[in-house]
């Protein structure tokens, strides 16, 4: 277990540091809050396409540990391209540098995940995936306040270095996993493989529902990556500080994971409460005048949030044979990182139209539309002939 998670922690920690220092790379140099969108979404859109190619191969392969370096290692080249890059070339280059990095993003999130069930026993799945939430949320701590500090006390530049550095380490740490046999059918056609995962998810009612929200959640919460930094200046702050933020959502995210990451409740159920629970709480977030009382509303929204992530965990477990979890894993978390770039792109081009506050608000109702969307595609069933 202590080998797992340092590795994932590292990797994730890399990403989240990535997802903030993009943005504040990109309005740093060029001040254009459509192309730090545009940055961000490039980052991750790819995963959309790549996800279930990326978890069929997985189910498939004895590599996953050669699979995940190689990701790190991706990541550490394109940001010292990105460094090289932004501000000083056409604006293009920055977002299809970007997306060479964003290709192999599932794995960072899907790719580990994917691993529990062949790493833990059933009756310790729970306690891992609870686990496996303090990984996320500790990387989202970590990450966006670590970007925040360096950028304020060094330089946005030092952050693009400590990402290059945690992606070298992480590398490290991921040598030292267990070797995994493969779990799906090595005889089966790749893209019947690939089209599988695809057809479970959209025809498993539970899990459909908890995957509906879990993306939709990603989208409006990827409209944050962009109007926060651009919130702060409202509040007499430099845009930096918009990382204590996410820290503060994490922090409350984490306490209420370990907390009640094990409710003997439908894990859909609560995925979809905890999603409506966090957007009423965010739609409160432009009516703070101070950035303490900011600070505070985004603390109570990740407790409310928290319960979210082990409960999806959980429904892709028990809803999922095994020779399925890469490709559901990853192919969900590429739903995740697609909506959440299409969620920045959105921002990119919203803010400058109706405002920062405006924004925060639409990305809270979208969340409660989230939790009913999910809702309403768990009731649908397909029919059969």
């Amino acid at each position: 277990m202590p080998s797992y998670y340092f590795a994932a922690t590292l990797a994730r920690f890399a990403d989240e540091m990535v997802a903030f220092t993009l943005v504040l790379l990109v309005l740093d140099r060029t001040d254009s809050p459509a192309l730090a969108g545009i940055t961000g979404a490039a980052y991750a859109l790819p995963a959309i396409v790549t996800g279930p190619l990326l978890g069929a191969w997985l189910d498939r392969t004895p590599y996953r540990r050669s699979a995940l370096a190689v990701n790190q290692a991706t990541l550490g080249v394109v940001m010292l391209g990105l460094l090289a890059v932004v501000g000083h070339s056409a604006h293009w280059i920055a977002p299809a540098l970007a997306a060479v990095a964003g290709a192999t993003l599932p794995l960072v999130s899907g790719g580990f995940t994917s691993m529990l069930p062949s790493l833990f026993r059933p009756e310790r799945l729970a306690r891992a995936n609870s686990f496996e939430s303090v990984s996320f949320s500790t990387a989202t701590i970590a990450g966006p306040a670590t970007a925040a500090t360096i950028a304020a006390v060094i330089s946005v530049d030092a952050a693009v270095v400590v990402i290059v550095i945690a992606a070298v380490l992480s590398i490290l740490a991921i040598s030292r996993l267990p070797a995994l046999p493969p779990v799906g059918a090595g005889g089966e056609h790749f893209l019947s493989s690939v089209i599988g995962g695809l057809v479970h998810l959209a025809r498993t009612p539970r899990l459909r529902a908890s995957t509906v929200t879990t993306t939709l959640l990603m989208g409006f919460t990827g409209m944050l990556l962009i109007a926060l930094p651009l919130h702060m200046p409202s509040l007499g702050l430099p845009k930096s500080a918009a990382g204590y933020l996410w820290t503060a959502v994490e922090l409350g995210s984490v306490t209420t994971a370990l907390l009640l990451g094990r409710l003997r409740v439908r894990p859909e159920y609560v995925v979809m409460v905890s999603v409506a629970a966090y957007g009423l709480v965010l739609t409160t977030w432009s009516l703070a005048t101070t950035f303490a009382v900011l600070l505070l509303l985004a603390v109570v929204a990740g407790l409310t949030e928290g319960p979210a992530l082990p409960a999806m965990f959980a429904a892709r477990q028990q809803y999922s044979p095994p020779a399925l979890q890469g490709r559901v894993s990853t192919t969900a978390a590429s739903l995740r990182v697609g909506a959440s770039a299409l969620g920045q792109a959105t921002a990119g081009v919203l803010v400058p139209l109706i405002g920062t506050p405006a924004t925060l608000t639409t990305a809270g109702l979208g969340l409660i539309a989230a939790a009913l969307a999910g809702g309403l595609s768990g009731r649908w069933r397909p029919t059969t002939r």
